[in-house]
């Protein structure tokens, strides 16, 4: 991203200045709007997003985009009546194409949230009680991270057996630990700050200074990651189900159209390369937003 970009500080804990996120978020707007690769991010986005929620009213063919079968009018090229072509089974691809876009999406929307809603809380707890609590949560992410993420998914999800459900199951299990790292840090230098000694002298406890305090203090990190995670996810999912782990025929996945049209490659190439640009033009707009994102709230990372 270009060095060029409007940076801002770390912004002030919530209780010290009302307006200031009101503010923040109105430079982040501001500052994506006068981006241009990230307008592409959020308008890519924003029409992936749209075609999965009126997927059924936008897709030519709706029942072959659920699975239904067409012998009639199997393996047909890209034509007027079929703009991405057909499958080996008769299937409309752009229908395909727009029925997957609902799991490619609602999938690690769930996969991140759950991710979060897991890390963020135990990073926080460990790096504001630091100790033998620190250093126990830590070891258990360090136990998980030692893995690569997708490698840990896959032999969860060979242990759990194939399906949707139990491989989002698994990248929930291989993602946590980045959020709890990541909050982690941030609580380190957060719980010696004056609003956090404040809130102790008061006998604020705890649980309260962590809920009220330092959690709303890390939705920053935890954003920019996140949106950056969502397009990861998008990729290993679509990974998954290529490898027959994930998504089962015959409900529409990108990463499964992928793998059902790489023997045909050669010669009905459009069975695999318009899912695949699917992938593509999502994960990398996904990419966009959240590098925007993280040149905002870490001007440190400029080059």
């Amino acid at each position: 991203m270009s060095s060029t970009l409007p940076a801002i500080n770390d912004p002030p804990p919530p209780d010290s200045d009302p307006l200031a996120p009101v503010s923040t978020w109105r430079h982040v707007v501001y500052v994506i709007r006068h981006d241009p690769l990230a307008m592409i991010g959020v308008t890519l986005i924003t029409l992936f997003l749209l075609m999965a929620l009126f997927a059924p009213q936008l897709a030519p063919y709706p029942a072959q985009g659920a699975g239904k079968t067409s012998p009639k009018t199997t393996m047909l090229p890209p034509s007027r009546e079929h703009p991405f072509g057909t499958d080996r089974l008769g299937r409309d691809v752009l229908s395909r194409v727009i029925m997957g876009s609902r799991p490619a999406f609602a999938v690690p929307i769930i996969v991140v949230f759950l991710a979060v809603l897991i890390g963020a809380p135990l990073g926080a707890v460990a790096g504001y009680k630091g100790g033998k609590t620190d250093e126990t949560i830590m070891r258990i992410t360090d136990l998980f991270l030692a893995f690569p993420s997708l490698l840990l998914a896959m032999a969860i999800t060979a242990a759990l057996g194939r399906g949707l459900a139990n491989a989002a199951i698994a990248l929930v299990v291989s993602w946590w630990p980045w959020y709890t790292r990541i909050v982690r840090g941030v609580t380190v230098s957060l719980r010696s700050s004056y609003f956090v000694e404040a809130a102790q002298a008061i006998g604020v406890s705890d649980a309260a200074i962590i809920r009220r305090h330092i959690l709303p203090n890390t939705i920053t990190p935890i954003l920019v990651q996140a949106t950056i995670d969502l397009g990861t996810v998008i990729l290993a999912m679509g990974g998954l189900a290529f490898i027959g782990l994930g998504t089962q025929p015959p409900h529409p996945d990108w990463g499964l159209m992928v793998a059902e049209g790489r023997s045909y490659i050669l010669n009905q190439w459009w069975i695999s390369t318009f899912p695949g640009l699917a992938i593509f033009i999502v994960v990398l707009a996904f990419n966009l937003v959240g590098d925007t994102l993280r040149d905002i709230f870490d001007p440190r990372q400029h080059k």
